[in-house]
This record gives structure tokens, sequence and C-alpha cells, in this order.
């Protein structure tokens, strides 16, 4: 089993969302969580549109965007105006606000129906690796034992045991600033999400299910160093008081927490057969609740490349590219995490005047909105281009398509186990080309996208990614950059003289 067989440290959505792009792949998997259910206390309450898109991938978003509050709007540093989702390139121009306990849930059923094995109650404790496998120590009910996996990935938060046993580094800053928040009923609510920024500090006011509310915020006191000991439901009623004027009738919480702004990027997310994702990886200040978001990303890309390795399918150095495409994704996300941080946590005169001065931009000018938004919701994510010849589009996410003669777009053609050819020419040019590892659509698009006007074909990764768009107008020329093209990525068998294998 161990040749073809993955073990996840960790059953959180990140986890969870690997193991099911394993499933998808043929690779059998299995998680080990420490929890013995899933936590109630949901940390993460917003799924991003790139993160409906990468549901939408594989089928699954029903559930999540029905039962999620749609937001068409989301917030930079609590910033007086919203960054507004509304005209953004997505099927999805919104935010979900659904408990995170909810999306590990449906992830789970997810994972499961797809025979994913998931231990819980039980906890990877070390590993050691050969040339050829990696067998993971795990402490159990009864007792030690043994998992032999071809690959170990840690998914187990920012205090990782895969990532200390592995010595991968975790340089960074140190906390600087504790928020607070609290899942409590609230006697006179808001009428709609709510949100207040003085020198007195910052509160957001956020619905959850069952009529519930999460109130979160920072105050000036809370820039400091020193732990001032557990929340109290006293402390947040007197600040929710002191920056909003009224305690809005808050009673009985569930939760009660702090939460700090230390910041660190791991070194290395692959050394040999371990891999990081997810906090495990990345430690930030939660601001515009982007974590799970991000970790949900990182599974996305490392999945694939994961499957196609074990298959067989992968070219020589694809789950190196793993590292060199989302350890950029993660110092953005720290860069942008710290850059909000300061915002929130300056409260003289001279502060609230900036914040004033860039929430004034994002209102007035909407390439800055647009801007932020993409960046904050991950659709703005490039992964650099091998060639720099290449067609710009190389590297992008490829937006939700739409073809000629059919009500199926992109997203609904995409699959983890192949590579999708799109023949946009009028003519087919590419001809009738499907092969294990590579599916193929033809036909041109409907009302393409500017960026898209001259492309007549496109080679587009499992994860949604652009990974060769050619322009030439001449098919012999279209088909062979194409056979290059696939032949690169290594999706198909190769034929004689490198051209693409037929069923």
């Amino acid at each position: 089993m161990g040749d073809r067989h993955v073990v996840i440290a960790g059953g959180g959505p990140v986890g969870l969302w690997l193991a099911a792009e394993l499933r998808l792949g043929a690779i059998s998997v299995t998680v080990v969580e420490e929890r013995t259910e899933i936590d109630e206390r949901s940390k993460a309450l917003t799924i991003h549109p790139r993160t409906i898109e990468v549901l939408a991938s594989r089928g699954i978003h029903g559930p999540f965007v029905a039962e999620g509050l749609t937001i068409p709007f989301g917030h930079f540093a609590m910033l007086d105006d919203r960054l507004d989702f509304r005209d953004l390139d997505t099927p999805f121009p919104y935010t979900l606000f659904l408990p995170q306990a909810r999306t590990e849930e449906l992830l789970q059923e997810h994972a499961l129906g797809l025979g994913a094995t998931i231990v819980r109650g039980q906890r990877v404790t070390g590993f050691t690796e050969t040339g050829r496998s990696v067998t993971v120590q795990v402490a159990g009910p009864e007792g030690m034992y043994e998992i032999e996996g071809a690959y170990l990935v840690g998914c187990d938060g920012v205090g990782s045991t895969v990532r200390t046993a592995a010595g991968i580094d975790f340089p960074g800053t140190p906390s600087t600033v504790l928020g607070w928040l609290g899942d409590v009923t609230l006697d006179n609510p808001p009428r709609n999400a709510f949100s207040s920024f003085t020198h007195h500090g910052g509160v957001m006011v956020a619905p959850l299910p069952g009529g519930r509310f999460r109130v979160v915020g920072v105050s000036p006191d809370s820039v400091t160093t020193e732990w001032p000991g557990d929340l109290t439901l006293d402390e947040l009623r007197r600040n929710t008081v002191a920056i909003a004027g009224d305690d809005l009738g808050m009673r009985d919480p569930s939760w009660l927490s702090r939460f700090g702004n230390a910041t660190r990027l791991a070194a290395e997310y692959r050394r040999g057969r371990v891999l990081l994702a997810g906090d495990a990886a990345h430690q930030h200040f939660p601001t515009g609740g982007v974590g799970m978001n991000v970790g949900i990303q990182d599974a996305h890309n490392l999945g694939w490349k994961l499957a196609a390795t074990l298959n067989g399918r992968a070219p020589e150095g694809l789950l190196d590219t793993y590292h060199a495409e989302r350890h950029p994704v993660g110092a953005q996300l720290v860069e942008n995490s710290r850059a909000q941080t300061a915002l929130m946590s300056t409260f003289t005169p001279e502060g609230l005047d900036l914040r004033a001065v860039l929430s004034g931009m994002i209102a007035a000018q909407p390439a800055f909105n647009r801007a932020l938004a993409e960046r904050l919701t991950a659709l703005a994510v490039r992964y650099p281009a091998a060639d720099p010849a290449a067609h710009p589009l190389t590297g992008t996410r490829a937006p939700d398509l739409a073809f000629t003669g059919t009500d199926k777009g992109l997203l609904s053609l995409l699959r983890t186990d192949a590579h999708l050819l799109l023949d946009l020419s009028a003519d087919g040019a590419l001809g009738d080309r499907t092969s294990p590892g590579l599916a193929l659509h033809t036909g041109p698009l409907d009302h393409p996208p500017a960026a898209w006007n001259e492309v007549r074909a496109a080679l587009i990764r499992p994860d949604g990614h652009v990974a060769w768009a050619g322009t030439d107008r001449d098919d012999a020329l279209l088909t062979a950059s194409a056979d290059r093209a696939v032949a690169a990525a290594a999706a198909v068998a190769q034929g004689p003289r490198g051209a693409l294998s037929r069923p």
C-alpha cells in the first residue's frame, strides 16, 4: 500500500480537501486527526469567491452556496468603505458566511464518499523517511502504531508536529496585537452586518446560524506583548460599548477567545517526502477571513501534482513546483496581513486619518477597489511561467469561460486526474484527441473575455490555471504548439514523433 498511499496529518478543511483530491486521482489516503469530533467553535466563517470556484470545479459547491449567507462585499483592515465584489470576473461575486464546523462536515462527507480513510482521536507524533517511503508514527487509543506511505503531508496547524519533526524552519515575528472574539446572543442586534472603528477601537458584528452573533475586534489595549488573561464577557461588553456605544444586549457566550498577530511562513513547503499545507505553512492575524481559503487553495495546488507523481504521469520536478508556486502566495498573505494589522492597531489621529484616506480611495477609485478585492479573494493569483515568451495568460487562473452551444462553463469541465485541452477554433483544428490524463473540449467561446479574444487553443491544469495558450492562425502550427504543451505537462502518453496519443 505504501508506494501509492499518502498520510495526511490533520483533518480540518485543508486536510479533508487534499484527501478528496487525492482520491479523485485514485490515490489511497489516510487522514489522522487528533480531535474525536468536529469542533463546533468555528474559527473560520468566510468562504471567498476563489474557494467557491475550487468547490465548483469538483461539482460540490451547491450545499455551501445554499446554506451560506451571501455577502457581496468584503473588508480591508476594517476600513469604513467596503470592497465591492459584485463586478469580479467570477460566477460567485460574493463571500459566503458559513461556520467552519459546517464546512468541515461537508468536506468530510465529500472525502469519505470518495473512499478516504479518516481516523479520529489519534495523533501523528513523528516519522522516519527512507528514499522510497515514509513511516509515520501514530499515537492511538490502544498505543503507538505505524503507517507507511509514499508521502506525508502536514495539515496539522500552526503548531505542526510534521513541520517540527521535518526540521523545517518557521521564521517570522511574534505577537504584538491581541484581537478578541465572542460568539454570543444579542437581544438588540444590528439590522445588518455591522462594524465601527474609532479611537476607542474597532468592532465587527456578524450573524451566525441559530440566531447568534460573532463580535470581534481590537482596542488600544490590544496592542501588547503581555497576555492579559482569558477574555471575559464583561470585557467583551465593555469593549463593544466603548466603540459602538451599546452592548447590543449581549449575553450567553458559547465561545470567548483572544488571538494574536504572530506571523510566520515556513521556509520550505516540501522537504523530501514531507509537505506542508494550510496553517502548518503560514500563520497570520485573521484579517479578511482568508486563512482557511488560502489553505484549501494550497491543497488544490498540491493534490493533482501529488496524484500525478504517484501515478507516473508527472514530468520531473512537478512536485517541486508546489513550493515554487504556493510559497510566494504565502509571502503575499503575510504581507497583506501585516499591512492590515498595522491599520487596525493604530488609534492616533494620524492613524485614523490614514485609514480615512485609504477608505476614501476604495470608494472613489474602482481600479483600486478591484485590485484589493482580487488580491483578498485570490482571484489575482498567478503562477510564474517557465518560458518568458509564454502567452500572458500562462499561469493565470482561467475564468469560468462560456462556450457556444452549451450551458456548461469551464469549471464544470475540470478534473483532478486530467489536464483539459480547449480547442477554441471554429474548425476543430486539433482533431479528436483524448487520452488518460487529458480531456478535450472543442468549440468556440461565447462572449470571451478580452484577454481570450485571440486564443484558439489552451491547456488548463487540473487546478484551473492556464498551462499554455496558443494564438497561431495556422492549424498545423497551432497543433504542433499544443503537442509540445501537452508533452511538457506529461498529461498523456506520447505517440510517435511526439504527437498526442489518440484513443
